[in-house]
């Protein structure tokens, strides 16, 4: 049975909606309320409840998108032939996306509030997996390292992420290779973008403390 379509205005306002939900939960992460995303909208909370019945059902129908692409992009990274490259290209892109939305990376690390965890990662884990075993075989991934450790490595780029700022907005960079160069069995590349200075590192700080 299908369901009755949205009348127009309800449709605009769903949309104006989620709008603001991306971009608010995107700077705050989701710590934000329906009711901030409700004002950045223009819209009234009453409004907004019609449309989502809590910032769980809100996070769910906005995050479904960013996560398919996370998914989409780590089945990419095994058509590419060198197997270092293809775990690059998976970290990479993957926080990419994250260091863009905070509220996207805190969904994926379980904080607070996810739209159906288990399930993202009973279909990132098997790609995840792949990647990591063809780069071990390859003999470029230390032997000790698991598919899980990534997720320690996303977890410790959360600070680095909230620690970009407009004039270093890809510091984040730096400290993945880093953590990369840790996985690593050989041949270490150099590192991509500059150190903060120490007045970086305090102002960075602050702000991710908020």
């Amino acid at each position: 049975m299908r369901s009755t379509p949205l009348r127009k205005d309800a449709a605009r306002n769903r949309a104006l909606l989620l709008d603001a939900a991306r971009a608010v939960f995107a700077e705050r992460g989701l710590e934000a309320s329906l009711d901030d995303v409700a004002r950045r909208a223009g819209v009234g909370v009453g409004t907004a409840y019609r449309h989502f019945a809590n910032k769980q059902d809100l996070a769910a129908a906005l995050f479904a998108d960013s996560i398919d692409g996370v998914i989409a992009e780590a089945e990419a990274a095994l058509a590419i032939d060198d197997p270092w490259e293809a775990l690059v290209f998976f970290f990479e892109t993957s926080a990419e996306r994250q260091a863009r939305d905070r509220g996207l990376h805190e969904v994926l690390m379980g904080y607070e509030i996810t739209p159906d965890k288990q399930n993202i990662l009973d279909r990132l884990a098997p790609t995840v997996t792949a990647l990591f075993d063809r780069a071990r075989a390859a003999g470029i991934l230390r032997p000790d390292v698991e598919p899980t450790d990534s997720a320690a490595v996303f977890s410790m780029l959360g600070m680095a992420f909230e620690m970009c700022s407009p004039a270093h907005p890809d510091l984040w960079r730096r400290y993945l290779t880093i953590m990369l160069d840790g996985l690593r069995a050989t041949d270490r590349g150099a590192l991509p973008t500059r150190a903060m200075t120490f007045d970086e590192v305090e102002t960075g700080m602050a702000a991710a403390k908020h």
